[in-house]
């Protein structure tokens, strides 16, 4: 890897920063070296790793005071800033060392329960808060603070580097370590972060002071030095020794397993794993807790999941521990997908996700008893799986969860190659295993994390470019949900996204066009596996005076105002039958459904009948657990309703503008913001189908009898 240090980056950036905030010029170093580490994805990934640097303050009297500051527990190295390091007073964890030390009063048994039940409180009394240093409360310490305080060195540096994984995973992983980087680095073997970890690492660097780094075996690299600069390149240097042994033992080929001759689409295959594993929130309720997939696909993620011999070496464990938290210790197998019999593979899908379900179990309970502690089981749902013939799904319960369990799926897969190639993948026991997922230092990284109602749920809105639509899709987009919008306008459309904020998916797309909207949802499935809920807003207010008005006009309006919604929710429904955990199709149908003003039958009669295509979806497919409902609304400012027209309408009727918009009996303009809460409201109910809902203030004359 390239080594990217500059000193004349390093002094623009120390300088800016210091220039914004009153910190120390050292933590400003850290910031510029731990930016750059987090930059390399085979040395961090996704809050992975942790730099410190050990610094002097004053409190509030005027006295110095040592503190170490330490990156927060996950926070990403590649955007840190210096806020999102904590100081810690040092003295009282140098205290910690001495109390614990090697031939102390402690046993191991001491040193467990200290790590487990009192380590975050002592690390929480000693946080100096006394300082101008805005200090980020809602973050906590690393979980590897004393092993920074323990070692010496003024800048510590400690990476997850793939390669160093690689090599250390292996039944004779210290001897391939030692061959590497030789007697500059001391050796630690494996065990859990904590005091018991930190005081292995003191003692490997007292009993050779002359070492650069440390060996955290099948966890990571360490370097440390008196200056950022030296600990950097001594961590770039060590990582380029590391991937060159593992070039040299080259890859080998390894043999495929037999594919049928037709595999199924990623579109037909994702709705279908995407549908099985997943959560009933009640038994019964046909109400699930749900994830979003994240697809890849590469020669070295063929090459492992078309490996005859994937049952075995994915089985055997992380990378390192940090994965585990987020992807579980192992991933799901599912069958190659066959293009000839896709109702086989659903079926498999289905069986091999409840064998993964109780081996969890059983691992849970197998593993809880021996570690006599009272915990409570997390979900025992997969977060990665891998599928022969096509690549592997990362999953989560928002986009970003997915991507990044598909980050460490990747690289994972690719590291697991190196590592038969070189020899052979050991992971960690599985009471090691254990003893990390239901560690609450490591299961503070993940509880933080606040899910929203529509967490894991997919939404599609039509027409989602202005008005109600855009209103609406902003609605579903605040309460968590994954969030597709269509219009035909590319630039409207390119604009609501930017303003709904990143990770919106666009669809350029005439509604009115077949193939059109079905390239549109295989979009959507390539992108997050499935759909959940669509909301067919689109419309257009044809008139014109129902006995003179042109074939072609009504035909126009038929197309956009009653076709286009049967289109959208066809492709919808095949969607939700493939993955078998219902959903919602929601309508905007219009009052001119049940209350037809003059000259507007072009528009009213087709939304008439689409009032009925929503009931009719609520007969055919509630077997299926897909709900349908419906809106009415009446005199929304939109672009059917534009303010030209609202003029020309209310000095046709004697009445200001606010007295126009305003006429319902409740007397209050309806807006798009009201609409799209109505349709949240029907999303949420999930007892509820074959309901049209009025949203207009009040009108008699347009409520449903």
């Amino acid at each position: 890897m390239q080594n990217l240090w500059n000193d004349a980056e390093l002094q623009r950036s120390v300088n800016g920063q210091r220039s914004a905030n009153d910190i120390p010029v050292e933590l400003a170093e850290l910031v510029y070296a731990s930016r750059l580490l987090g930059s390399e994805s085979t040395l961090v990934m996704h809050g992975g790793g942790n730099t410190s640097v050990k610094s002097e303050l004053h409190d509030i009297i005027g006295y110095r005071v040592n503190v170490i500051f330490i990156k927060g527990s996950g926070v990403n190295l590649a955007g840190v800033d210096a806020h999102d390091f904590m100081p810690v007073r040092i003295e009282p964890l140098q205290k910690l060392q001495h109390l614990y030390a090697t031939g102390g009063r402690s046993s191991e048994e001491d040193i467990q329960q200290f790590s487990t039940q009192r380590f975050k409180n002592f690390l929480y009394l000693n946080l100096f808060y006394l300082t101008e240093h805005m200090v980020n409360h809602s973050l906590s310490p690393s979980i590897e603070t004393l092993l920074h305080a323990f070692l010496p060195h003024r800048f510590i540096f400690h990476t997850h580097s793939t390669a160093l994984l690689t090599l250390s995973n292996q039944p004779d992983g210290q001897d391939l370590c030692r061959e590497v980087l030789g007697e500059s680095f001391g050796m630690v073997p494996y065990i859990k972060p904590g005091l018991g970890l930190a005081r292995s690492a003191a003692t490997a660097y007292e009993s050779a002071p002359s070492i650069r780094g440390l060996v955290l075996q099948k966890h990571g690299l360490v370097t440390f030095a008196d200056t950022p600069d030296e600990a950097y390149h001594c961590m770039i240097e060590s990582a380029n020794l590391l991937e060159e042994r593992i070039t040299r033992a080259g890859r080998k080929v390894f043999p495929s397993v037999s594919l049928p001759a037709g595999i199924a689409s990623l579109e037909d295959t994702a709705p279908v794993i995407r549908g099985a594993v997943v959560e009933e929130i009640m038994p019964g309720s046909r109400d699930y807790r749900q994830f979003v997939l994240e697809f890849r696909t590469s020669p070295d993620i063929l090459a492992y999941v078309n490996s005859d011999s994937l049952s075995d070496v994915s089985q055997r464990g992380a990378m390192t521990p940090d994965f585990i938290i987020r992807t579980k210790n192992r991933p799901l197998i599912v069958p190659t997908p066959d293009a000839s019999d896709l109702d086989a593979f659903k079926t498999a899908v289905h069986e091999a996700v409840e064998r993964y379900d109780a081996e969890y179990r059983a691992y849970f309970q197998r593993r809880r008893q021996a570690a006599g502690i009272e915990v409570s089981m997390l979900d025992p749902l997969p977060r990665v799986v891998l599928v022969p013939g096509l690549g592997l799904f990362g999953l989560g319960r928002t986009a970003r969860e997915a991507a990044v369990n598909a980050d460490i799926a990747e690289s994972t897969a690719s590291a697991i190659l190196d590592a038969e190639s070189v020899g052979r993948f050991e992971s960690i026991t599985e009471q090691e295993v254990f003893d990390i997922e239901y560690w609450e230092m490591e299961q503070a990284k993940m509880t933080k994390v606040r899910h929203d109602v529509f967490a894991g749920k997919v939404a599609l809105v039509t027409g989602a470019a202005s008005g109600i639509g855009l209103a609406t899709a902003r609605a579903f987009r605040q309460r968590g949900a994954e969030l597709v919008i269509l219009d035909l306008n590319p630039e409207a459309l390119q604009q609501a996204a930017e303003e709904l904020g990143g990770g919106v998916l666009p669809i350029a797309c005439d509604v009115t066009d077949r193939a059109a909207v079905r390239r549109a949802f295989d979009k959507v499935c390539r992108r997050y596996g499935g759909l959940d809920i669509l909301v067919s807003n689109v419309g257009v207010a044809l008139q014109g005076r129902i006995g003179d008005v042109p074939d072609e006009v009504l035909r126009r309006s038929f197309e956009l105002n009653f076709f286009s919604h049967q289109s959208i929710a066809q492709e919808a429904v095949r969607i939700m039958r493939l993955q078998g955990t219902g959903g919602v199709l929601l309508f905007n149908v219009s009052k001119q459904a049940v209350n037809p003003g003059p000259d507007f039958g072009p528009y009213g009669l087709p939304k008439a009948a689409t009032m009925f295509l929503v009931r009719q979806y609520a007969l055919d497919h509630g077997r299926d657990g897909i709900r349908a409902n419906g809106i009415n609304a009446d005199r929304i400012r939109t672009g059917l309703l534009t303010d030209e027209m609202i003029k020309i309408r209310s000095t046709a009727r004697g009445l200001n503008e606010r007295e126009y918009m305003a006429g319902n009996l409740l007397q209050v303009e309806v807006t798009a913001e009201d609409v799209a809460e109505a349709f949240v409201h029907q999303a949420l109910e999930t007892k509820t189908t074959g309901s049209i809902v009025t949203v207009d203030g009040g009108n008699i004359a347009a409520a449903l009898r």
